[in-house]
């Protein structure tokens, strides 16, 4: 009992004295870069003018807010900043939108990187303000009859830009007044001219750089650093809210079908697991870049969902099963400076029923409390006979401006689940001549049901322009009971129909407790340019489960007859595992010149482990294992558009939450990989593209036991290599298009049970897709578009050992809609041509969805 306290105290004290450690280095270190200063000798090439070097030495200057207000000819949009007379801009118009791009500059606003306001007055849709890379900002302003007029100029303020709406050449309305000054040009043209308090114009250049709402280039909250995906040596894929809104997403696993070299696992429950590149990566996800073991989620607040392939122990430790393979962490929807409320239906097959609302906004005046709120509840049956779902999720948020340089956001997820466990048909070739609606549970049976709570907390200050703190902190709690209707199939007879089947019920909860503490900031050394990372990680994890199980009648597949009834429950097992880890990593993204970057890293994890059997309250094995994770990765950039990159990283994993049925600890699970690819933007970067080519080799992976399902086996080792392509963007104004393409070599290349050669289940060797939409930019159908989706895969092993293979097929999507000012309706088809396929999991088959059809209608107010 001594060590356990011991181990708990020392636990808590490495995290109080990391945070102090922390706390009293950063303002040391910022006092020392900012006495460096800049000389000539940093200056890593030469210049062709005085004015391109003065301009490519500017400080980056922050814009910390931005605010509306209203004039006589429409809005002024304020960028508050105390610099803004050192700004340049280019502008261009793109469609019905004014697009103005501000180097030098970061947007650091209290709700994140990003604003957005729709319809903040009349004729003007949407106004976004966007970090296009890590010093330029982006301003799109969209209006509904064309592109708006807008005037630029510099106040005490800020930068502002004066925005007069165009006018439809239908409308009846008299133009709006203008001030007693010359007319001005389209802004297309935009000329330097000062604004009626003669204050100093902005110098504009005008370019054609644009960028789509499907084409996503940065991603903080995987990288931890604020730069572009094209300098990290890596391939990340991100998927937009704006692209599971115009797919009808309502699972989140459903983001696979954009992603190149992912597949999901259907899993238990409502739970999300994956194999990515060829290798199980576990059901354990990321949330902000915290942990999220094995809990169901709701799509309501998701603002997107980031893929990092390949091992990323550097980053998120080796406490994480899916740190081998790679990982996909969600980021949820932060609060906005400005208010927003949506009310949304969506209505479709099987009885599907789900509202929803998304309000944000100030809380106060000053803007300095801000709050976000998701509210959804679904209930649906299923094309699955018997089956049915039911959630309710709530989810506020709460963002405060402790001072201009000082945030605390705290978030609470709260999501109530009940659902009809459905573990889908036998491993059995016999299970394809089955009809998709096929249940070999029984109906009547109690659902399973449970409640999953979080709440982070993420508080961050800015030392100085180049240093920043940040302290997050998150707690996870699942708790599940298990329903007799969780029914297993045991074995088929052999006559092909018979199968014998057994149910379960219990107890089950889950707990993740996480804190990470982080020093960022840039620095010169010489003519290298430092962006570096430091941090500790504590984190905590806990699996408790009771087991009873009950034989239960056999069922014929073919022509089943329910009714049965579960005999006398028995405790099959019950037990609790987790473990503590501490992790302490670094990270410099070096640029040596302005197009040769090397992002060099590592990560020191120990962890320990523990299995405790229930009944007799014993700890039965503890363990504890440690391990440096490094990795290194360089990136060659040719052209402005163009990045070559080449990566090797090594990771492990302790395999905490698995077991055998000999209650022996597992080893640790080691990765390596060796990954190069190119990243290429196309049409003036508003596509993007990343080609990757890569081998991982995994040593003592676990797959599940053949014997018992409940319980896992240690396996030799697995090697995958393989060719991935992701293209995401806008082609042409209104045409936008997310696309992908996986070729997967993955097979077992050591192992004493499973043949060598095997290939993992549910990886096919090719995989592609495509999702592509139109929308209508002007005239009478504006707002009117289309869209279109296709899914392809391979055939696919259903298990290890190999056994059979479930046909390949190619799914087709579609849709239609109808986006307004402040209403979108829209009409989605999943599977248009009905296709019969199948997800698999590794020990049963569950037949897809048929032809579905939703139906949505979204009022903004």
């Amino acid at each position: 009992m001594w060590r356990n306290i011991l181990k708990q105290r020392l636990f808590f004290d490495l995290g109080i004295v990391g945070a102090i450690c922390l706390l009293a280095i950063a303002p040391v270190k910022a006092q020392e870069v900012a006495k460096e200063g800049t000389s000539s000798s940093d200056i890593p090439i030469p210049y062709t003018s005085v004015k391109d070097w003065l301009f490519a030495q500017t400080e980056v200057i922050q814009v910390t807010g931005v605010r509306f207000s209203s004039t006589d000819d429409g809005l002024e949009i304020i960028l508050e900043t105390s610099a803004s007379d050192n700004l340049q801009t280019s502008v261009t118009s793109e469609g019905n939108s004014f697009i103005a791009d501000i180097p030098n500059t970061q947007l650091r606003l209290t709700t994140g990187d990003s604003f957005r306001q729709e319809n903040a007055i009349a004729g003007i849709t949407e106004v976004t303000v966007t970090n296009l890379d890590s010093k330029t900002i982006r301003v799109r302003v969209t209006g509904k009859a064309g592109a708006p007029k807008v005037e630029l100029f510099d106040s005490d303020e800020g930068l502002v830009f004066g925005i007069t709406p165009a006018i439809s050449s239908t409308s009846q309305q008299p133009p709006p007044q203008t001030p007693e000054t010359e007319e001005q040009p389209s802004s297309e043209t935009v000329p330097e001219q000062p604004s009626a308090q003669d204050e100093q114009p902005i110098e504009l250049v005008v370019t054609g750089e644009t960028e789509g709402e499907y084409n996503v280039q940065i991603a903080p909250s995987s990288t931890k650093i604020d730069v572009p995906l094209r300098d990290i040596p890596q391939s990340i894929q991100v998927v937009p809210r704006q692209v599971l809104e115009d797919r009808q997403v309502t699972r989140l696993d459903e983001f696979t079908d954009n992603v190149s070299g992912v597949q999901r696992i259907f899993g238990f429950g409502t739970a999300s697991g994956y194999n990515i590149r060829g290798l199980f990566a576990g059901y354990e996800n990321l949330r902000n870049g915290f942990r999220d073991q094995g809990n169901p989620r709701d799509i309501a607040n998701v603002e997107r969902v980031e893929v990092l392939k390949g091992p990323s122990s550097v980053l998120y430790g080796g406490g994480s099963s899916s740190a081998l393979s790679g990982l996909v962490n969600t980021v949820t929807k932060k609060p906005l400076d400005s208010p927003f409320y949506q009310g949304q239906l969506t209505i479709g097959s099987f009885d599907f029923y789900r509202p929803s609302i998304d309000i944000t906004g100030p809380l106060l005046s000053d803007r300095s409390a801000l709050y976000r709120l998701n509210v959804a509840y679904e209930n649906s049956n299923s094309y699955r006979d018997f089956v049915s779902r039911e959630n309710f999720f709530i989810a506020p948020v709460l963002t405060l401006q402790l001072s201009p340089r000082t945030t605390l956001t705290t978030e609470f997820e709260y999501l109530d689940y009940s659902y009809i466990f459905d573990k889908g048909l036998p491993l059995d070739p016999v299970s394809l001549q089955l009809p998709v609606n096929r249940f070999i549970g029984e109906p009547n049976l109690d659902p399973t049901t449970g409640n999953v709570a979080s709440i982070t907390g993420n508080f961050e200050h800015q030392f100085s322009e180049n240093w920043k703190f940040r302290q997050g902190l998150n707690a996870t709690i699942n708790n599940t009971e298990v329903g007799n209707a969780r029914i297993y199939s045991i074995s088929l007879r052999d006559d092909g129909r018979t199968l014998d089947r057994t149910s379960s019920v219990g107890a089950q909860k889950t707990e993740n407790y996480s804190s990470q503490t982080e020093i960022s900031g840039k620095f010169n050394t010489g003519s290298l340019r430092h962006n570096v990372l430091f941090g500790v990680e504590l984190a905590r994890f806990k699996y408790g489960y009771d087991v009873f199980e009950a034989p239960l009648a056999p069922i014929d597949i073919f022509n089943p007859v329910y009714g049965a009834r579960p005999g006398e429950f028995t405790l099959s097992f019950a037990g609790e595992q987790g473990g503590d880890n501490i992790g302490i990593y670094v990270q410099d993204l070096i640029e040596i010149l302005p197009n040769l970057k090397i992002l060099a890293g590592g990560r020191f994890d120990v962890v320990d482990s523990f299995f405790k059997d229930r009944p007799t309250n014993t700890v039965v094995n503890e363990q504890t294992d440690s391990r440096f994770s490094p990795r290194v990765g360089i990136v060659y950039q040719p052209s402005q558009s163009t990045s070559v990159y080449f990566n090797w990283t090594n990771a492990f994993v302790p395999q905490i939450f698995s077991r055998s049925r000999t209650e022996e600890q597992f080893k640790p699970e080691i990765g390596e990989q060796f990954e190069v690819g190119i990243k290429q933007d196309f049409f003036d970067s508003r596509v993007s593209a990343t080609l990757a080519l890569y081998q991982i080799t995994r040593q003592n992976v676990l797959t599940s036991d053949p014997v018992d399902r409940n319980f896992s086996i240690q396996t030799g080792e697995q090697r995958s290599r393989g060719i991935e392509l992701d293209i995401a963007g806008e082609i042409l104004s209104g045409w936008k298009v997310i696309a992908s393409y996986a070729y997967i070599d993955a097979a077992v290349t050591e192992d004493n049970v499973i043949p060598i050669g095997n290939r993992p289940a549910g990886v096919p060797e090719h995989s592609a897709s495509l999702w592509s939409t139109y929308e209508i930019q002007n005239g009478n159908l504006q707002g009117l578009g289309f869209g279109l989706g296709l899914v392809y895969a391979a055939e696919r092993e259903v298990s290890l050992p190999n056994t059979f293979t479930v046909p390949s097929y190619l799914r087709t999507d579609a849709s239609v809609f109808y986006r307004r000012s402040n209403y979108r309706v829209g009409l989605n088809i999943k599977n248009l041509f009905d296709v019969k396929y199948y997800e698999v999991d590794g020990f049963s088959l569950l037949p897809a969805a048929p032809l579905t059809v939703l139906g949505t209608v979204a009022v903004e107010f």
